[in-house]
């Protein structure tokens, strides 16, 4: 059986930075991947880093597991330093968006290929690395697969091999560089849970790479959304889904995204254009600086698409465009005049859309999936009888 957590680490990153060249004939300015990035990976957990493509979070993954190395900053592995350490010391198992497998070979010498370069008083005999690569294989539940080739199987058949091949080592870290962006969504489901449950099997400090936010959330211990090479939030899924620190992250989770409005805060409460959603107790900054409530200004409201709720009488007034429903729930697709897109969506049970038709459709608004920005798209924190939004 593989180690239940007992070998793995502690991850603390100090100020990384990547800076790389630039490759640009007539603009010679140098590219800044990450900058001054902290983080500390607490041993046996899974933590995602999340963001749009170019944010930087491969370039984290490649200097943790020593394939890049940092223009500055330093990389802990408990108390050690292994900034300058060569990747094949650093004990970590990597898992690349490409499989990268060797499609000569069988799932068992797949498997048992990085076994076979250990030496001195690591060094294997063949029956000893055929149990190890057996034991990777019934872990990842393609013990039945061993005598295939990689071009015989799925894709994600093909990505079993590989986090087979990354565990049989016994890493003490596991990195997944956006393993699950070659399958097809229903593969991608059954295989982030796969993923997931390798990871509590085996205890292993795991460090999962994705642009995909419903990904993230659902299999992370927590997640660090990250934009331009730089950290913009960490903490649990949920917490920062609930509590996103600035209008960039609010943006990035949710499916379906954040609708966001054009508003303002005036007379003590809260306007989408012109109608006044939500009557204020107290508006105040990120530092917790009160703010005027009757000169605060423009303002940008999000509001998530569950936080609707269907009101004839609601101070929310719109223009309903189509009804989609989807089992449980249903979608509506509707627009109003301070909508920054065309239309925007809101999310109610199936029972509400009775007597829902195309034309004018009112909404009241739960207080806890509303969120203020401000011009810089900072969050502002606002109160109603009491609750904290």
């Amino acid at each position: 059986m593989l180690p239940q957590g007992e070998n793995t680490m502690k991850i603390k990153l100090e100020n990384l930075t990547k800076i790389f060249p630039s490759r640009d004939k007539k603009d010679k300015t140098p590219v800044v991947a990450v900058k001054d990035f902290d983080y500390e990976v607490t041993d046996g957990r899974l933590v995602a880093l999340l963001g749009p493509s170019g944010c930087g979070k491969s370039t984290v993954l490649n200097m943790i597991c020593g394939l890049e190395v940092p223009t500055s900053g330093r990389i802990f592995f408990d108390n050690e330093d292994v900034t300058a350490l060569p990747p094949e010391k650093r004990g970590v198992g990597m898992v690349f968006q490409s499989y990268a497998l060797y499609p000569h070979l069988t799932v068992r010498q797949n498997i048992m290929f990085p076994l076979e370069n250990l030496k001195g008083k690591d060094r294997l005999s063949k029956e000893e690395m055929e149990a190890k690569a057996e034991e990777a294989a019934r872990l990842v539940q393609i013990e039945a697969l061993m005598n295939r080739r990689p071009g015989e199987m799925s894709g994600g058949q093909q990505q079993r091999v590989s986090i087979a091949r990354a565990l049989v080592k016994r890493p003490r870290v596991l990195l997944l560089d956006e393993p699950l962006s070659n399958l097809d969504a229903r593969l991608r489901l059954q295989t982030r849970e796969e993923i997931r449950r390798i990871q509590r099997e085996t205890g292993i400090t795991t460090i999962f790479v994705t642009h995909d936010q419903e990904e993230a959330m659902s299999i992370s211990d927590a997640i660090v959304v990250m934009k331009d090479g730089e950290e913009n939030q960490t903490g649990r899924p949920q917490e920062v889904y609930d509590d996103p620190k600035n209008l960039f992250v609010a943006k990035f989770l949710g499916t379906p995204p954040i609708n966001v409005f054009e508003g303002q805060v005036r007379q003590g409460a809260l306007y989408v254009g012109n109608d006044r959603i939500l009557s204020l107790a107290g508006l105040s900054g990120a530092d917790g600086q009160a703010l005027a409530l009757d000169r605060a200004g423009s303002v940008t409201v999000g509001i998530r698409p569950e936080g609707f709720i269907v009101d004839a009488a609601g101070p929310l007034r719109c223009t309903l465009r189509s009804i989609e429903v989807m089992g449980r729930d249903t979608s509506i697709v509707a627009d109003h005049p301070a909508c920054q897109g065309l239309t925007f969506r809101a999310i109610i049970s199936s029972e509400s859309r009775e007597g829902l038709a195309e034309g004018d459709v009112g909404f009241s608004v739960r207080p806890s999936k509303v969120h203020i920005f401000d011009k810089e798209g900072r969050r502002l924190y606002f109160s109603v009888a009491g609750e904290r939004g």
